[in-house]
Parts: structure tokens; C-alpha cells; sequence
């Protein structure tokens, strides 16, 4: 390994990051390295959630180690402050030990969280999630987002209204005061990676992608989804846990919503992903997984090549 530089595949579900990492780690260890995956998802962290929320599969990780995956029962709640923590000092571990961090995932905040040094939110008070939680319940996700825009509509318009884990989270941070107008460019987009880093966006064409969603849907579904969204409900599954894609869906048997749900969140990480500076796309269409790891395998060693620097995302694509 010439250097100690972070590998961050991002890309939306269904795209195969996890089976690209898996064929990257594989490249890796032919030349030498010692490829270890630090999962960037919010909801992976959970034990019981593993068919839900697409974590590697038991012979995914025999080939390739996976670290903050299912460590969490689903009944505890989780920040993304307290994953950045334990995000950092994974990192660290590795790459003091002469070893690549591959951080991979479709979360958004919690890649950029892994990466960067964040100035990242406290949880709100106890109880003003659940008074969320429960009139998202009662009155759907359209309400809320009414009562967003109402009192906070700048916050509003950047917030799908669909997306019932960011209108609550606004609304929790609006009545713990955290929650302001933003006066320049957001520190998301902005902040320095801790470490070099290449940062590899995956796309896929829109036709492929939502096949490939609906093909997901229903696999996992038939692997026992429902059964386990039925047992982490019944468990007693905190706020955060609930949150998960598809855990309503699923829980009330609506299999044709999720796939609906699934396109709509695919096409935010998009948007999404389309914002990260210095992030090289890579198209990943018509290319199997091992083809997309050679082709990240030549984009780090024009990294090291020029001896990235940390707080440089990526090299320019």
C-alpha cells in the first residue's frame, strides 16, 4: 500500500456496492493489501435488519470483512454522532496498521460523518423523537411536512415530503433549538476528508437500476423480509430502527409500495450523490463487479501516484 489513503464507494440501492467492494477487496489482496469494509449506513448497524436493509451476506463477509454491521440490537436508538465516533477510530486502527479502509454505503450523512470531521448534532431530549414518531403514526408523513413548512420553510423545501426520517428529524431538531437558517454553504458538502481519500460515485442507468430494485424487493422478500420485520416490531424496535426503509411497508405487507418507496429514495441518493465534490462516477451499467474494481483499482493508483493529501475528497475525475 503506497499510502494511507481511504477507499469510499457510494451509490444508490440496488446499484452492487457491496458485491463491487467484495471484487475490489479481492484485487486489493493480489497486490499485497489488507482490505478491511467499514459499513456508511444508517440502519445496517442493527442486528435482526440484515435482509431489510441489504447488509453483506454471511459469504459476502467471509470474503470480506465488514465492521459496523449488526452490532446493535434493534430495540437501542443510535446517532449519527455516535457512528462517526466509532467510524473514526475504525479508520484509524486500520490504516495505523498498514491496512485499506473501504468505507462503503448508500447513507448519505454517515459517509460524509465516516469521512470527515463533522460538527454533528447531539440527539435530541428524551421524548421529543417519540411525540414525532407517534403523530407520524397518526396523522403521515404529508402532515408533518405541512407543519415543517409552516414553521420552517426553508427547511421545508429541501426536504422531500416523503422522506419521513428527515421531516422528523427537522421537526425534533426545531424544538431543540437546533435548527437554523443556513447562512452559507452547508459544512456536508464542504468539510475535508481526515485522511486522502478517493471517493467513487456508482451510477447506474434509471431502467437498470429499477429493475434491479424490484428484483431485490421481491429476493428479499421471498428470503423471509416480512418474517423479520414482524420480529424486530414485536422486539420491541426503537424509533431509529423503525426508521429503515421499508419497515412500514413491510410490516403492513404492502410489497408493491416498497418497490415505489425504494425508487423514490434511489433517485435522492442521486441528487444526492451529484453534490459531492470531487467525487469520480463511475458508471457501473454494463460492467460486472469485477471490471468496476479494476477501474477503481486504476483510479487509486493515480491517487497515490500524485500523493494525495488530506482534505482532498478525490482526485478529479
Amino acid at each position: 500500500m503506497k499510502s494511507g489513503a481511504v477507499v469510499a464507494l457510494f451509490g444508490p440501492t440496488a446499484v452492487g456496492k457491496t458485491a463491487i467492494a467484495v471484487a475490489l477487496a479481492q484485487r486489493l489482496r493480489e497486490r499485497g493489501e489488507s482490505p478491511v469494509a467499514i459499513s456508511a449506513d444508517a440502519l445496517q448497524v442493527y442486528a435482526g435488519l440484515e435482509l431489510l436493509t441489504g447488509a453483506a451476506s454471511r459469504a459476502e463477509r467471509a470474503r470480506l470483512e465488514h465492521r459496523l454491521v449488526g452490532f446493535l440490537p434493534v430495540d437501542a436508538r443510535f446517532s449519527v454522532a455516535e457512528y462517526a465516533e466509532l467510524a473514526h477510530a475504525e479508520i484509524d486502527s486500520l490504516l495505523e496498521h498498514g491496512q485499506r479502509p473501504l468505507v462503503v454505503g448508500g447513507t448519505g450523512l454517515y459517509l460524509r460523518a465516516a469521512l470527515s470531521e463533522l460538527d454533528l448534532r447531539p440527539p435530541p431530549p428524551d421524548g421529543v423523537r417519540e411525540r414525532w414518531q407517534a403523530q407520524l403514526a397518526r396523522s403521515g408523513a404529508g402532515a408533518l411536512h405541512s407543519e415543517l413548512a409552516r414553521r420552517a420553510p426553508w427547511a421545508a423545501t429541501t426536504i422531500d415530503p416523503n422522506d419521513r426520517r428527515r421531516v422528523v428529524r427537522a421537526l425534533e431538531l426545531l424544538d431543540s433549538g437546533q435548527l437554523e437558517p443556513p447562512t452559507g454553504p452547508s459544512q456536508l458538502w464542504t468539510a475535508d476528508t481526515r485522511h486522502p481519500t478517493l471517493l467513487v460515485a456508482l451510477t447506474m442507468d434509471r431502467a437498470a437500476l429499477g429493475q434491479r430494485i424490484d428484483a431485490r424487493v421481491d429476493a428479499i422478500v421471498a428470503a423471509g423480509a416480512v418474517e423479520e420485520v414482524r420480529r424486530a416490531h414485536a422486539g420491541g424496535a426503537s424509533a431509529t430502527a423503525r426508521q429503515a426503509l421499508g419497515f412500514a411497508e413491510l410490516l403492513a405487507g404492502d410489497v408493491d409500495a416498497l418497490k415505489r418507496r425504494t425508487r423514490t429514495f434511489a433517485r435522492r441518493q442521486v441528487t444526492w450523490m451529484r453534490k459531492l465534490a470531487g467525487a469520480h462516477e463511475l458508471d457501473v451499467t454494463q460492467r460486472m463487479p469485477e471490471q468496476a474494481a479494476s477501474a477503481v483499482v486504476g483510479l487509486l493508483d493515480r491517487l497515490e501516484d500524485r500523493g494525495g493529501k488530506p482534505g482532498q475528497l478525490s482526485l478529479d475525475p
